[in-house]
């Protein structure tokens, strides 16, 4: 890498040494030519007439005071002459190098600018190539947050428009059960547990908020240990049970009783959690979600497979992005804030493992791959 950067400044390096060495050369060869032309046989005379004229003098003293003054330090004269010709010719140069950083100055203007690539000379390819990579990247980085920015301002006025509702129901019910005290107690046991669900729901919905600030504030850290990961896995199972039948679905776990992986517990079982409700959330009726470790080289695999509708491969890569909804219609029963599988990959890569997602043929799959050690 070191070598591939020297070399891509050599043809600037190469320009700039060719011309000091011209300057070098130019500057005697033209001090030369000038004396050989202009300055022998005549220059003398012009300047014994000035001091004739100057001085009124007659031209016997005048052309001894050109001896005195000019032939006996004649070595002096010339090495003047030419340092004189070197640095004008040294400014030619510098004002030509200075306009590399006119060109520089211009390309760091042109990183805030349109789309248009960036040019610079030849020579500085490679800082052409360096100011297009940023100019690239940070026009990417604006597209990511005007894209987190618009995710996120759709999510506030979905999360605004299902809190009203539930709200709204929470106010309607107590209202009728503070105007009828002698309300039979059938339909207050109904209008109470409706009211209680309509609680639970607005809970979630402002859980969700807390979520959001959480995720944008807190730094995650890891407390490690050793994790019997297939009791983890069964626990979670037995947890979603209740979820998973409400829509006729089955959890089936597949796992060596003796898997063990290191990490944090607590972190971990919200990444298996988020991946769980989220197969349940997107699985088909009646259909079984199969949830399958081993252990691979230096490495613990979990897999995540249920039945549901195809994913796009284009939007596989977005569902670990915050935000980021798969049902953009969002029903007001269903689906969280788009945090859960954000969170989940920022948990793994934490452990130095990854998480991916696959979709074919009805099949939805999440893996994660976790270090054992």
């Amino acid at each position: 890498m070191k070598n591939n950067r020297r070399s891509d400044y050599s043809g600037f390096k190469r320009k700039l040494y060719l011309r000091l060495v011209c300057i070098g050369v130019a500057a005697p060869v033209l001090i030369y030519l000038f004396y050989r032309r202009f300055w022998h046989r005549r220059g003398g005379d012009v300047v014994v007439a000035i001091f004739r004229t100057l001085f009124r003098i007659s031209d016997d003293e005048a052309h001894r005071l050109y001896t005195i003054i000019f032939r006996g330090n004649l070595t002096f004269f010339w090495v003047a002459a030419i340092l004189v010709m070197f640095f004008l010719l040294l400014w030619v140069i510098l004002n030509w190098f200075t306009g590399y950083f006119d060109a520089i100055n211009q390309g760091i203007d042109g990183l805030l600018s349109d789309d248009s690539e960036i040019r610079l000379p030849a020579e500085m390819s490679a800082t052409e190539r360096k100011l297009n990579e940023v100019k690239s990247e940070l026009h990417k980085r604006a597209m990511d947050a005007r894209l987190a920015e618009q995710r996120k301002n759709d999510l506030v006025m979905y999360l605004a428009h299902d809190i009203r509702t539930p709200l709204t129901s929470v106010i309607g019910y107590l209202s009728l059960l503070s105007e009828a005290p002698d309300m039979p107690a059938e339909q207050r046991v109904r209008y109470v547990g409706i009211t209680l669900d309509k609680a639970c729901r607005l809970e979630k919905m402002i859980n969700e908020f807390f979520e959001i600030t959480r995720y944008n504030l807190q730094q995650i850290t890891l407390a490690k240990e050793k994790i019997d990961l297939c009791y983890m896995l069964v626990q979670l199972t037995d947890e979603f049970s209740p979820l998973l039948m409400e829509h006729g679905n089955t959890a089936v776990l597949d796992a060596d009783e003796e898997l063990t992986v290191y990490g944090d517990p607590d972190r971990l079982a919200r990444v298996f959690q988020n991946i769980l409700k989220n197969a349940a959330a997107y699985s088909d009726p009646g259909t079984e979600i199969s949830i399958t470790a081993w252990e691979s080289d230096d490495s613990v695999v979990i897999v995540f497979r249920n039945h549901g509708k195809t994913i796009p491969q284009e939007k596989l890569a977005s569902l670990f992005e915050k935000f980021y909804r798969l049902d953009t219609a969002r029903a007001s029963d269903t689906g969280g804030a788009g945090l859960g599988l954000a969170i989940a990959r920022e948990i793994i890569t934490l452990h130095s493992g990854t998480i991916t997602a696959e979709s074919h043929d009805g099949i939805v799959e999440f893996k994660v791959t976790l270090p054992n050690q």
